[in-house]
């Protein structure tokens, strides 16, 4: 008897091993921005991601905490004259963040900032080797409030932020820390904040996954579900001899579907790709074609053509997901002029 039991506990042990490794083994394969996604809270409806650590390497800037504020800027200088800095929320603050909170685009690994109707919250992650003493430290100093406990919410207001600096963007009013996963917390409502803390294990807005995946280890990113798509690159924010010209393209390029997912982002190869969820495979391949020659042509509610800020490469049907390759033309903003509509190739 003892002998089935002990040969039991091993067979347990060796599945619960096994189980383990195939846990880590899948975890270390997502992306940077996928570990990110899946602590956003589930009404995520906009992404912005900026992946700090890579723009400091592709820049070859050398950062620290310690970096002059200064020297922060002139590294925020360079990111934006490349494009790859407008998708993040902390670039107004980053002179005062470097200084006095102890975190900025210096120091920080990644950011997200998380946007829904009934709230927001950046999602920043830190460096292992990040002081979260020194960071609760920091706060006390500043004015902030300490949570009865270690995972709470560290209050600040609106009235706290102009007596730090009058650059700070109101996502600092309220910080969550959480030191075991190297994660500063922030949001400009309390209440929202706690309640994305408490779900930052929940797996994050489920909608996004196939644009998320399909993005690779971008620099930065945005990220919009169906909805955000359809109204905020809508060719209905163009002017109305643009939209007349904008219906017109449309009906020459063929049958366009509703987007379920969007996402455009800046690669390490200084491309720019897009992502695009359809409701199947059929509208996809047909999306496919139509995007594409919409993409190739005049670019209405943007001004000129779309060839004057990139180069079309391959556009790729896979499943129900559309991608399109576009080679920016030297001194041209694609995602920051692109992200923000209205943009004819994302008409709904």
């Amino acid at each position: 008897m003892r002998k089935r039991l002990v040969i039991a506990g091993i067979g347990v042990l060796v599945v619960a091993l096994v189980a383990g490794g195939f846990l880590w083994w899948r975890e270390s394969q997502r992306t940077d921005l996928q570990r990110a996604t899946s602590m956003a809270p589930d009404d995520a409806a906009r992404l912005s991601w900026t992946d700090w650590a890579g723009v400091r390497r592709e820049l070859g800037a050398h950062l620290s905490a310690d970096s002059s504020a200064a020297q922060v800027q002139g590294f925020l200088d360079k990111a934006f004259d490349r494009d790859l800095s407008s998708t993040s929320a902390l670039v107004q603050s980053a002179g005062t963040l470097q200084q006095r909170y102890g975190f900025s685009p210096a120091s920080a690994r990644w950011e997200l900032f998380s946007q829904s109707t009934q709230g927001a919250v950046a999602i920043i992650q830190m460096p292992d080797s990040t002081d979260f003493d020194d960071l609760e430290s920091r706060l006390a100093d500043l004015g902030y409030t300490r949570p009865s406990d270690s995972n709470g919410v560290w209050l600040g207001g609106e009235t706290l932020l102009p007596t730090i600096s009058s650059d700070l963007t109101p996502e600092l009013q309220y910080v969550a820390l959480d030191a075991d996963r190297h994660l500063v917390l922030t949001s400009d409502n309390a209440d929202y904040l706690k309640s994305a803390v408490a779900g930052s294990d929940g797996g994050g807005p489920e909608a996004l996954d196939s644009v998320v995946d399909a993005s690779g280890e971008p620099l930065s990113a945005s990220v919009y579900d169906g909805t955000y798509t359809c109204s905020a690159l809508a060719m209905s924010h163009a002017d109305p001899s643009e939209q007349q010209q904008a219906a017109e393209l449309v009906r020459a390029a063929g049958k366009v579907n509703p987007i379920d997912a969007f996402a455009m982002s800046a690669q390490p190869n200084g491309h720019v790709r897009v992502a695009m969820a359809f409701e199947n495979d059929d509208q996809a391949r047909t999306n496919a074609d139509s995007r594409a020659t919409l993409a190739s042509g005049a670019a209405p509610g943007q001004g000129g053509d779309f060839a004057d800020r990139f180069r079309l490469g391959p556009v790729e049907a896979h499943g129900s997901l559309v991608t399109m390759d576009l080679k920016p033309v030297p001194g041209a903003y694609v995602l920051s002029d692109l992200s923000s509509g209205p943009v004819l190739f994302a008409t709904c």
